[in-house]
């Protein structure tokens, strides 16, 4: 997911972990069936449609994760789930539409009345509020209390831990150190963002950038009232400008949220506010949790990185509870890159050597074979990304199959044809990305590619394989990483892959090191775009440059399993997460 600064620095918790969305699709989800009758459940029906729904309010939701949040602070928190948990309390100007499929990907206006008044010269975003809009004690929320709430981002020394796009679009010199250290006697001295009334806000960014919304729909966009708020302790008990408050919150163990009684749904066109409550059991059993899930007694797992491999194979081999679970993609490519700057991958032939000589359902079996892992990857924009084509396969790996004469080929082309050494750099704590490590130097000794594998310490990914220099000194040639997008778009998805200009002294993540400007001027083309037609247009051609140059080698979409109470009403994948929208979820029984 991408900062390209904060996701930069943080990408290695956003892959383990799994970050927004996409919709599903591939052999396995095709052969068994992925559509609704009537809203029926079915097997991977939640992808397309709606199961079960209902307008029926009442009972607890009983939700469960093998993984605690980072922080259920709004400006800190960046797992996936944790975002989608967020919709239940933090509210922002603008957020994702509560509906499946493409149409989820939408932004709509949420505490706003309507999307932005955008000036000629696009670089500044007025916004009026609602009116009636409150917090869970009462108090207004203003222009403001949603300052406020930006500002809070800035201060990276007490609340760390979240995306950081808003500074980059709106500290513009002013070196603004957050509200803590705000010499302003209103703690309101970030100077581009304004507040003529209580009503309306106003950003001034220092250059077009038309993604921007998709940065205030992000939960550390939302309004905090400085009055409550504790700095670093904020996370234990957030103010909420939702349907729903956190009441209770024991780190490791559970975290509880009862309704708001202050949330006004008349202003809310998002949420469904259905249940009475929510509980979240945190444990560090997930086989014990799958079991729970099956026997019932759990809803849903929220951490929705797909059930252990005991459950997966009870599931898949059950008509029954098969018919309640979904294999969304997550939105997630896990992939090589191909370091240009290590011999001899300088060479394209070389690289693209690398690339034919792999063989797509080995490193697909690796992650974990169609259902766990995911559908072969052809390009570097998963589905759920604007400008994707899944018809889109340079490399012809959607056959599945080691292209031997081609490596061979490229292998001559590049001056080497007899093969060369390697070295392939693997996070020692990711198992899957070790199989595939090894799935790929089986397959490039087929063609007298020699590659040793160096797993490193999976904690230091910002130093090791985020650091150019160590990887040159390294004789890294070969990475292995993942990626997903902090909002949907090929600028939120591709650009710290493939702009030069996001190279970074540590916390890299272009791992090929691509230095086009070709590819950097598309970025600015698409900075500019507001017409998404014309964006999406942007974002093909910098995905078919991007593979032209051979620079990564895709392994898979990523894919999950993912069980769902029968009980659930209203559940259906939001492709923006790559899982369930947790926030229209109901419960059946009204228990």
């Amino acid at each position: 997911m991408v900062s390209k600064t904060r996701v930069v620095a943080a990408a290695g918790v956003a892959v383990a972990l799994g970050f927004t969305a996409a919709c599903g699709g591939g052999s396995d989800s095709d052969s068994n069936g992925g559509g609704t009758s009537g809203g029926k459940s079915a097997y991977n029906a939640a992808i397309t449609s709606v199961v079960n729904p209902s307008t029926a309010k009442g009972g607890t939701l009983n939700l469960m994760t093998a993984q605690d949040a980072d922080s259920w602070d709004p400006a800190r928190g960046y797992y996936a789930f944790v975002w989608d948990m967020n919709r239940f309390y933090t509210r922002k100007l603008v957020d994702y539409a509560a509906v499946p499929g493409k149409e989820g990907l939408k932004l709509v206006p949420d505490l706003a009345t309507a999307d932005a008044e955008i000036s000629a010269d696009k670089k500044t975003y007025t916004y009026k509020l609602k009116p009636g809009l409150k917090f869970d004690d009462g108090a207004a929320i203003t222009s403001k209390d949603i300052k406020y709430g930006i500002e809070r981002i800035f201060a990276q020394d007490v609340v760390p831990g979240g995306p950081t796009y808003l500074i980059d679009q709106l500290d513009q010199g002013q070196n603004y150190p957050g509200p803590y250290k705000d010499t302003d006697p209103n703690k309101l001295g970030l100077k581009t963002v304004e507040t003529p009334d209580d009503s309306t806000i106003i950003f001034k960014l220092k250059a077009p950038f038309a993604d921007f919304p998709y940065l205030l729909a992000m939960p550390g966009a939302g309004p905090v009232p400085q009055k409550r708020d504790t700095g670093a302790q904020y996370g234990a008990k957030p103010a909420s400008s939702g349907p729903y408050m956190i009441t209770d919150y024991q780190p490791a163990k559970s975290l509880k949220l009862e309704r708001n009684p202050n949330w006004d749904a008349s202003t809310d066109t998002i949420r469904k506010a259905l249940p009475d409550a929510i509980n979240v059991t945190i444990t560090t059993n997930a086989d014990d949790m799958d079991q729970r899930l099956e026997a019932g007694t759990a809803d849903l797992d929220i951490g929705q990185t797909g059930v252990q491999a005991a459950a997966r194979a009870r599931i898949l081999q059950d008509p029954a509870k098969k018919a309640n679970s979904d294999t969304p993609a997550t939105g997630f490519i896990r992939y090589a890159g191909i370091v240009q700057k290590v011999a001899p991958f300088e060479n394209i032939e070389c690289r693209k050597a690398v690339i034919y000589a792999s063989d797509p359902t080995s490193l697909q079996a690796a992650r974990g074979g169609p259902v766990a892992g995911g559908d072969i990857g052809t390009s570097m924009l998963p589905p759920n990304i604007a400008g994707s084509d899944p018809s889109y396969d340079p490399y012809g790996r959607a056959q599945g199959k080691p292209q031997v004469d081609k490596a061979k080929q490229a292998l001559a082309a590049c001056g080497k044809p007899t093969g060369f050494d390697t070295t392939i750099a693997v996070r020692n704590n990711k198992p899957a990305e070790v199989k595939t490590a090894e799935a790929l130097q089986a397959a490039l000794k087929t063609v007298g590619i020699n590659a040793k594998i160096d797993q490193y310490d999976g904690a230091q990914v910002a130093s090791v394989t985020g650091s150019p220099d160590n990887v040159h000194k390294k004789g890294y040639g070969i990475i292995i990483g993942g990626w997903a997008a902090d909002w949907p778009s090929g600028t939120g998805y591709l650009q710290a892959l493939a702009d030069s200009r996001y190279i970074q002294k540590n916390g890299n993540y272009n791992l090929p090191e691509i230095n086009d400007p070709a590819i950097d001027g598309l970025f600015d083309q698409a900075a500019t775009e507001t017409d998404l037609s014309k964006a999406d247009a942007i974002y093909k051609q910098l995905n078919t440059k991007v593979m032209e140059g051979a620079y990564y080698l895709p392994f898979v979409f990523d894919k999950a399993l993912n069980y769902r109470n029968p009980r659930l009403t209203n559940v259906y994948i939001h492709d923006t997460f790559g899982m369930v929208d947790f926030q229209s979820l109901g419960v059946s029984d009204g228990k």
